[in-house]
């Protein structure tokens, strides 16, 4: 791909210098966690030795921790075009961050609402709505999806909105299938009916660029250590609504998003970590994303370049994966569960499943890992996924991820184990 320098993008990460029994090692677990670049590296060591104190004291330290977690939450308000950083929640994970959520949105509803939720979820944004609503006599409706294409049916989706719809968790790209979702359409038919919207874009937001108030979704969840920073959590919300919450905190808490979400001592190095992975994504867009750049429609400086470097890493990583699904389809007795057309390779991020006659998912996992490839298998949390295509007895599946710091003859590597160890 034109403009796209892999090599210049490789050298930012250390750990892909490292070597496994004196191989290269070779980092398709993406979709569970990406490595990290020398940015964020950086960010962390500035929180953890520069300015490593508690937020809002009266001294030079904590005046610059404060500072810097302001930073953090102005980079991730820029990445989502959030309107405010007043809308941007930090917290451990995504899975802490929607339990939370489920504490404080719990008391809006009423026995007989209905929430609504689909077989294409991560667990994470599945089981805490389902308890809340077990928990509050809410009418749970599953929308299924198409077993042969992997994607929703709107007009079934539209079946299952009603007048009573009071909530929805839907996932913006499945990480199992790697399907992208439609869901600003799916946020409009809810808005039309006054439910609230909550998006778990975990999966989505290392591969393409979010624009909340474009999406018009409520809220917005995602993880920093899934787009190139450190374990934490970030959600986004409409202001207006994170502010009518009555939110679990202390007294001494102001009663003032976000701080009174972010309950108790935040992780400042996680903040941190987070605002050096934004600050990689503004290198890549001025290293080769000028293609990239849209017209701006208003965005601020910033969000215009997160946009860009994204939009230039989902090009090429749409060539590895599809290079990825030919070569695996390539073998006998395997079966890709996602979308395989090179026509539709946009509409879905390059998380890759398969599974294959005889082979049994941990062993393949197994096996590629003797020849220093890392990928993942099981159910990788999506267990709504593999219930839904009935292969949750059956060690469900061997899972690639590629991104944009992979090459093509790691690609090609993973593809010819899979088949050396299948025998075919």
């Amino acid at each position: 791909m034109m403009g796209f320098d892999v090599a210049a993008v490789r050298s930012q990460f250390l750990a892909l210098a490292l070597t496994h029994d004196g191989r290269p090692r070779v980092y398709l677990d993406n979709p569970a966690g990406t490595q990290v670049p020398q940015r964020v590296l950086d960010r962390m060591h500035q929180a953890l030795v520069e300015c490593n104190a508690n937020m809002n004291g009266q001294f030079r330290t904590s005046r610059e921790a404060t500072a810097l977690a302001g930073e953090a939450h102005r980079a991730m308000a820029d990445m989502v075009n959030a309107s405010s950083e007043r809308e941007v929640v930090f917290g451990p994970n995504m899975t802490t961050l929607t339990f939370m959520m489920t504490r404080v949105l719990g008391p809006r509803f009423e026995p007989g609402d209905e929430i609504i939720t689909t077989h294409m979820e991560h667990d994470g944004n599945s089981t805490p709505w389902r308890r809340m609503a077990a928990e509050r006599g809410l009418v749970v409706k599953t929308l299924g999806f198409d077993r042969s294409t992997y994607e929703f049916d709107l007009d079934e989706f539209d079946g299952l909105v009603s007048e009573r719809t009071r909530f929805a968790a839907l996932n913006f790209a499945s990480n199992l299938l790697g399907t992208v979702n439609p869901v600003k359409e799916m946020c409009a038919r809810l808005r039309a009916v006054g439910a609230i919207t909550y998006i778990d874009a975990v999966q989505y937001a290392p591969h393409g660029p979010i624009d909340v108030q474009d999406l018009g979704c409520d809220l917005l969840v995602m993880s920093a250590y899934k787009f190139y920073g450190p374990h934490q959590g970030i959600l986004w919300g409409r202001e207006d609504l994170l502010q009518s919450l009555d939110a679990y905190k202390l007294r001494v808490v102001p009663d003032v998003a976000p701080n009174k979400l972010e309950t108790g001592t935040q992780s400042l190095e996680g903040m941190a970590g987070t605002l050096g992975a934004v600050e990689y994504l503004q290198w890549l867009a001025a290293a080769m994303s000028a293609e990239h750049v849209l017209d701006a429609g208003g965005l601020r400086p910033r969000t215009q370049e997160i946009h860009a470097a994204l939009r230039a890493m989902a090009a090429y990583e749409e060539i590895l994966a599809q290079r990825l699904v030919d070569g695996l389809q390539a073998i006998d007795g395997v079966r890709v569960h996602g979308i395989t057309d090179p026509a539709a390779v946009s509409r879905r991020v390059p998380t890759v499943s398969f599974t294959a006659d005889g082979g049994v998912p941990a062993e393949v996992a197994s096996f590629l890992d003797r020849h220093g490839v890392y990928v993942w298998n099981g159910h990788s949390y999506a267990l709504p996924v593999v219930e839904w295509l009935g292969l949750e007895t059956s060690g469900g599946v061997v899972r690639i991820g590629p991104t944009h710091y992979n090459t093509m003859e790691e690609i090609d590597l993973a593809v010819a184990l899979v088949a050396e160890h299948l025998g075919r």
